[in-house]
């Protein structure tokens, strides 16, 4: 991120929003604390000492990703199957005949990208737009949206393109694997995120957007499997 930011640690053009917005709050702590600097002050200045893993909304990444694979997987098989599955009048053996085939490899590497990655990631992400930008006014919305499209959009598809090559053990093939579908991916991504991300900045607390965005990626992945099929 040092190619990114500024003297000081900001995004871009950022150091506008840390300095006027970030600082004016941090001021008014300090008045109601009597000149004293609060703690959250103190682990600001220093730059995120006294980081703790971001557990709940790993585990809820986690286990929406796996939801979502699941999801995918389920209706892949029964729009290719669905000839010769069981009668729906018996649920039990139709749900038995398609988990049989389920990939639960996949379904751990798309949980681990979750836990590991996507989760801890995108939460210090909003933290950081957040305290760089933390009036909610029409203009920061909108700024975060397009950091969102610009930043935060082709990392987590050259995140995820490579976190699934390692797991295959393809990584020789992952240049073929950006040129080919990457910008792709991330151009048709636009037409979804764009509405969500203003939904999320605009609507949703931080402690439950990782969530949100991860159910949010729970539909993107039947808009993006059935746009590919076609």
């Amino acid at each position: 991120m040092g190619s990114l930011s500024g003297g000081n640690g900001s995004l871009w053009g950022m150091g506008f929003f840390h300095s006027q917005e970030w600082n004016s709050g941090r001021r008014r702590r300090r008045r109601s604390n009597g000149g004293k600097s609060s703690n959250s002050d103190s682990v600001d200045a220093n730059g995120g000492a006294g980081y703790r893993f971001p557990l709940k909304q790993a585990m809820t990444a986690s286990s929406l990703a796996l939801t979502g694979d699941t999801i995918a997987q389920l209706r892949d098989r029964w729009l290719k199957n669905k000839d010769n599955l069981p009668d729906p009048s018996h649920p039990k053996d139709m749900i038995g005949a398609l988990l049989s085939e389920h990939d639960w490899l996949r379904s751990i590497r798309m949980a681990s990208y979750g836990f590991l990655l996507y989760g801890p990631g995108t939460y210090a992400w909003y933290s950081y737009l957040d305290r760089c930008m933390p009036k909610q006014s029409v203009e920061n919305v909108m700024m975060k949206v397009l950091l969102n499209q610009i930043v935060l959009g082709p990392s987590v598809i050259a995140v995820i393109f490579a976190w699934n090559n390692l797991w295959l053990g393809k990584l020789s093939e992952l240049p073929n694997k950006y040129q080919k579908d990457a910008l792709p991916t991330l151009l048709f991504g636009f037409r979804f995120w764009i509405p969500v991300s203003i939904l999320n900045f605009w609507a949703i607390p931080l402690q439950t957007r990782v969530a949100f965005m991860s159910m949010a990626s729970i539909f993107w992945n039947f808009c993006l499997s059935a746009t590919m099929s076609k």
